[in-house]
């Protein structure tokens, strides 16, 4: 379960509870909360409540200066071992289509932050999985466009660490023009962690990145989606990502619910359990 169902209401260790009482097998954490509580007090919870942590999120601000980056950078190394801890292998970050800085020189500096990062999860078997950002209004935002296609990340983060690689939004992977095929080359090694959504049928200018559907309320193909998955043997967490949709006006039960059942229809659809 993802917290954006519940647009961020349901507070950590709530929040598990809440997956575990829905039907989840499986959980997003809260880092900085689950910390609080202690690495063996969240495994019994986990434990207890018969669900998997997902994933968490990556702690580094990379996108700032460097003062800020190499503050973050030093807490890294802890939460790297806080995460082995609980059995979650795996961390997620987004990186922006545009900026500021022309990309050459954006991506050396971030070559060089996630190679430092990487380094340090590395040591704890962790991974890091970097999401591409497709809509076009994002790549338009700044005056520089980054990376955005599905390959040219998977490249990036490879040569960032032989942990990195990508975490793949069906919503991204359908606006960036990526395709069956592009998954299928990114092999399972290519893959650390999934979100699942859906899209409406728009022009690129007309696309929103707060306006998502459900999983198989729109017309991005998640049946080949998720047919590829399988055959490159992906078997970690798929994470239902929904923003707008209503969600926040609706009881987080319900929305959570909503996530799982629409989730669930998709993978019937596809003949998957």
């Amino acid at each position: 379960m993802n917290a954006v169902l519940t647009a961020g209401r349901v507070p950590w260790p709530g929040f598990a509870r809440l997956a575990a009482k829905v039907g989840y097998p499986g959980v997003d954490v809260a880092l900085d909360a689950a910390r609080k509580e202690g690495a063996a007090a969240t495994r019994t919870l986990l434990e207890q409540l018969h669900i998997r942590p997902a994933v968490l999120g990556f702690p580094v601000e990379f996108r700032k200066d460097d003062v800020t980056f190499e503050h973050d950078l030093e807490k890294l190394d802890d939460a790297a071992r806080f995460a082995n801890a609980i059995g979650c292998l795996r961390m997620v970050t987004y990186i922006p289509s545009s900026s500021e800085t022309p990309k050459r020189e954006l991506r050396a500096l971030y070559k060089r932050r996630f190679s430092a990062s990487a380094a340090i999860l590395a040591k704890h078997d962790v991974r890091l999985g970097l999401e591409f950002l497709g809509p076009l209004h994002i790549r338009q935002r700044y005056p520089y466009e980054f990376i955005w296609r599905m390959p040219e990340m998977l490249q990036f983060a490879q040569e960032c660490g032989f942990n990195c690689g990508l975490l793949l939004d069906s919503w991204h992977w359908h606006h960036a023009g990526a395709t069956v095929d592009d998954i299928i080359s990114a092999g399972k090694r290519g893959i650390v962690h999934v979100h699942f959504n859906d899209a409406a049928m728009q022009p690129p200018e007309k696309v929103m990145d707060q306006e998502r559907l459900m999983p198989g309320e729109g017309v991005i193909d998640l049946v080949g989606f998720l047919h590829a998955l399988k055959k490159i043997g992906y078997s970690d967490a798929l994470s239902v990502e929904v923003f707008g949709r209503g969600l926040k006006f609706m009881p987080p039960e319900d929305a959570a619910k909503l996530g799982l059942e629409s989730a669930r229809r998709v993978f019937h659809k596809a003949g998957l359990s």
